[in-house]
């Protein structure tokens, strides 16, 4: 009995379908039998347990570790209730030299407190895109704070103070933003990549779990799927996400959750076409206000109580 139980276990680790056993009769066909059935069950278990591995293996490389923020870096997210937009202030906390992501109109005063309040110095003020749900503070914030340079792409057809091409960067002290072209949802939507930090502002090209609507200004969505696949799907899958929007509380996200969990970019290219042209969303309730606005860099209807 004890060769019998000392044969399976090493019939077990070696994955063997066959056990040998020694017998006084020479009898091998009962050995094989019994070998047989046992292998049956022990390769069973033992293919369950290796695909629980690779799910969690899986589960594992999708929380790799983010990377930390260096000691000079400053990072503050802040949030519009009304339009549920997120804005980003960055900053180089030696130089003090600052700069903000998809401002709010409505939240300008706000955001140039907070700058004041931090002793930062407002460089630049950065749009990923032309937005439609929301005008963008940058115009109102150059009043606030003198000295602000508005920043948007070359091909999102807004009035800005510098025009950003594919991959040029913006620097704020020692730090450096990457600005890489992702259109889909407008042609001149940009994600901003900071390397070093492990982080990038995704706008409306991507959102956490979905992505940006591409039934209106110059929306394509073939050309959505292309950029998140080919430019933010190739990010370091650790880098953590930030996009322009959220409606269900979440925050954040990394490039491989999202690769993994997105209902509409986990589908193929057609799949995702098809779902796009059939959202059937409602007209957005600002696009008729926002786009002109801006257009000029948001001073076009700056209201009385911002």
């Amino acid at each position: 009995m004890r060769q019998l139980i000392i044969g399976f276990r090493r019939l077990a680790m070696a994955g063997t379908g066959v056990l040998v056993l020694p017998c006084q009769h020479g009898s091998r066909l009962a050995s094989r039998t019994i070998a047989s059935s046992a292998a049956a069950y022990i390769k069973s278990s033992t293919t369950c347990s290796f695909t629980q591995t690779a799910s969690l293996a899986q589960g594992v490389k999708m929380l790799d570790q983010r990377k930390t923020f260096t000691g000079d870096f400053f990072f503050r997210q802040l949030f519009d209730e009304q339009s549920h937009t997120y804005s980003y202030l960055l900053a180089d906390i030696t130089t003090k030299e600052a700069i903000l992501i998809d401002p709010v109109l409505e939240q300008a005063k706000r955001d140039a407190q907070l700058i004041k309040e931090l002793g930062f110095t407002l460089k630049y003020a950065l749009n990923t895109h032309m937005h439609a749900d929301h005008i963008t503070g940058t115009g109102f914030l150059k009043q606030l704070l003198p000295g602000t340079v508005s920043v948007i792409s070359q091909t999102s057809g807004a009035k800005a103070d510098k025009y950003l091409v594919d991959n040029e960067t913006v620097k704020f002290g020692r730090h450096e933003l990457r600005a890489m072209s992702t259109p889909g949802h407008t042609n001149g939507c940009m994600t901003f990549v900071v390397e070093e930090q492990g982080i990038a502002f995704t706008g409306d090209t991507l959102l956490i779990r979905g992505c940006g609507r591409t039934d209106f200004q110059e929306g394509d969505s073939r050309n959505l799927y292309r950029s998140v696949h080919e430019r933010i799907f190739t990010l370091p899958e650790n880098f953590r996400l930030f996009p322009a929007h959220d409606y269900k509380g979440n925050m954040e996200t990394t490039v491989a959750e999202e690769k993994r969990y997105n209902p509409r970019l986990t589908k193929d290219v057609e799949a995702f076409v098809e779902l796009m042209n059939n959202l059937n969303l409602p007209y957005p309730k600002m696009i008729d206000k926002a786009v002109p606005a801006n257009r000029e860099c948001g001073l076009y209807d700056i209201p009385k109580e911002a």
